[in-house]
């Protein structure tokens, strides 16, 4: 994070791995995981070389949504959706789960 100083210099403040919950986001860790996967359907349409109208008709969405995904604009879809796109475009996914370091509450991290 960079903060502006009245003498125009820049003060630096390194974040955790996550921007969301640096800037205070409600449930940070589900807003990382869909924007990562967001941006693994991106990669995985263009290495496949489908145009948005192709990809939707393949994930069974209409092209505007893929549009929207691609954008970033996840808030209408669910966790469950943007996997089974993933699933649609030819990715197995596996859930692990397992017991958080000392007293603090569970996160959830994407590995690709």
């Amino acid at each position: 994070m960079v903060i502006l100083m009245k003498n125009n210099t820049a003060r630096f403040t390194r974040g955790n791995d996550n921007i969301f919950a640096d800037i205070g986001v409600d449930h940070a860790d589900e807003f990382l995981l869909k924007a990562d996967i967001a941006v693994i359907i991106g990669r995985l349409i263009k290495d496949r070389g489908l145009t948005q109208k192709e990809a939707a008709a393949r994930l069974g969405l209409a092209q505007p949504d893929i549009s929207r995904i691609l954008r970033g604009e996840l808030g209408g879809y669910s966790l469950e959706r943007l996997l089974g796109a993933l699933r649609a475009l030819g990715s197995d996914i596996e859930i692990r789960v397992k017991p958080a370091r000392g007293a603090r509450a569970g996160r959830i991290r994407m590995q690709a």
